[in-house]
């Protein structure tokens, strides 16, 4: 590393179950409006096995996912997700996913929207397997996970593109057309939350709210 360059920032890598976790956010979603307090709202998960775990140790983990993916959305998304589509609340999810995790959103801005917007139109495995090794000259801890985690890893991302209808099951990228409200709120962001989405900064649905 040069002299005067910043560290750069270790990837979290919780990201290996659950998906875009739709189910659990329809749960959490109203609790959180509720009691405004991320703490209580796990606390109550888990006392009261909210997910329906088979286990403590897995109904831990999820109501600690699902809060960390829930809590960095604003109020007024929370709100949005309670009243969502379905297709709205994928959307939403995955820009919470993309939030949360850095390395999946680098992937939705890096790979995803950049080979829909150069009209390449499949998504595969080694596009991923590409991307994280060209990361690993910048992240050691990379190098550092089993094969079986990134593999897992992997196959977590595009199940959350295909939750999301972003992905064919042909492996097939598929524009995203973004309800107006949820378009406005992913823009409100600086950079525009947009950029985790195949599809152009306008392209809004008329079909959802």
């Amino acid at each position: 590393m040069a002299e005067g360059t910043a560290p750069t920032s270790r990837y979290a890598l919780s990201f290996t179950s659950g998906a875009l976790l739709m189910r659990e956010a329809a749960i959490v979603a109203p609790l959180y409006l509720r009691e405004h307090d991320w703490s209580k709202v796990r606390a109550v998960i888990e006392q009261d096995n909210l997910l329906q775990a088979r286990t403590v140790a897995s109904g831990r983990r999820f109501a600690r996912e699902v809060t960390q993916r829930l809590a960095v959305l604003a109020d007024d998304e929370m709100e949005l997700l309670i009243d969502a589509t379905a297709t709205e609340r994928g959307h939403l999810l995955w820009a919470a996913a993309c939030r949360r995790y850095a390395l999946i959103g680098e992937f939705a801005e890096e790979v995803v929207r950049e080979r829909f917007l150069l009209l390449t139109s499949t998504l595969t495995y080694e596009d991923f397997d590409s991307f994280v090794r060209a990361k690993a000259l910048w992240h050691a801890e990379l190098d550092e996970v089993k094969d079986s985690t990134l593999r897992k890893l992997r196959s977590n991302v595009f199940r959350m593109l295909d939750e999301a209808g972003l992905l064919s099951d042909r492996g097939h990228l598929l524009q995203a057309v973004l309800s107006k409200r949820v378009a406005i709120g992913l823009a409100r962001h600086t950079p525009s939350d947009l950029r985790f989405f195949p599809t152009n900064d306008d392209a809004t649905g008329s079909a959802e709210r």
